[in-house]
């Protein structure tokens, strides 16, 4: 997301807004219409392009409304036909229009658009930003601490908890438990101040690696993470459970 972020601050601020297409009623969420998404941008410019875990926040001129886009597991930002990413792992990455979701048309003859072939994203105006936790690329040891509290509820989904924690998904999470050697079934507010030290450490590296390297299915265990999938570490075999509700993999010797 943060890809999707720096695309949009480096090429669709400042630019006046003409149109706007939204043809997927079921694409707005909270009750927003057609009309009244084009009311609220049309004459106006995005002026900071923000994130907050997996949501992309545009600000807009003259004291109008925050535009937030969610793209799920399938969408992509395009801006003047680039792509912030052009590898998606699983969705197709084919440049079909109808798959376009919603787009904002620019004065100027460019567009941005959220081309999305699974329908898994959404578009909301002043999105209630206060409902995220700290983003997981910048969090500090002691809101992780708080983000995990005293919870007995399984680490892996106190780390995929957006309200706690903005940002880590599914593939995230695993990569980042494996590279601190915890248990994804461990209760979250089982850690010792040790655990939590290194599983901030390779919490804040792992976001950082999967971002240069172009998304989550870019971390080291992803290789591995299918029938006779072995550690990467200590050869281990994978053992794969649901947790937290998501398919997990994890190594039962190293992590615990």
């Amino acid at each position: 997301m943060e890809r999707y972020r720096r695309l949009a601050e480096e090429a669709a601020l400042g630019r006046e807004i003409a149109k706007v297409y939204a043809p997927d009623d079921w694409y707005l969420k909270g009750g927003l219409t057609a009309r009244a998404v084009t009311a609220a941008l049309r004459g106006r410019r995005f002026t900071a392009a923000r994130r907050i875990g997996k949501q992309l926040l545009l600000d807009t001129s003259d004291a109008g409304p925050v535009l937030g886009l969610h793209f799920g597991m399938a969408g992509r930002l395009l801006v003047d036909g680039r792509a912030a990413i052009t590898d998606l792992w699983w969705a197709s990455n084919e440049e079909l229009e109808g798959w376009d979701r919603f787009a904002v048309f620019f004065a100027d003859g460019g567009d941005l658009r959220m081309r999305d072939s699974r329908r898994l994203g959404g578009v909301t105006l002043d999105p209630r930003e206060a409902r995220l936790g700290p983003d997981a690329l910048t969090i500090t040891v002691g809101q992780l601490r708080s983000a995990l509290g005293t919870s007995t509820a399984p680490l892996k989904a106190r780390l995929m908890d957006q309200s706690k924690l903005a940002g880590v998904g599914n593939l995230a999470a695993d990569e980042a438990l494996w590279r601190a050697g915890l248990d994804p079934r461990r209760e979250a507010g089982s850690l010792d101040a040790g655990e939590l030290r290194r599983l901030h450490r390779h919490l804040r590296k792992t976001m950082q690696d999967l971002l240069e390297r172009g998304g989550s299915h870019t971390g080291d265990l992803m290789p591995e993470r299918a029938a006779e999938g072995v550690c990467p570490k200590d050869g281990a075999p994978l053992v794969r459970d649901r947790v937290g509700g998501r398919t997990t993999w994890w190594c039962p010797v190293h992590q615990i």
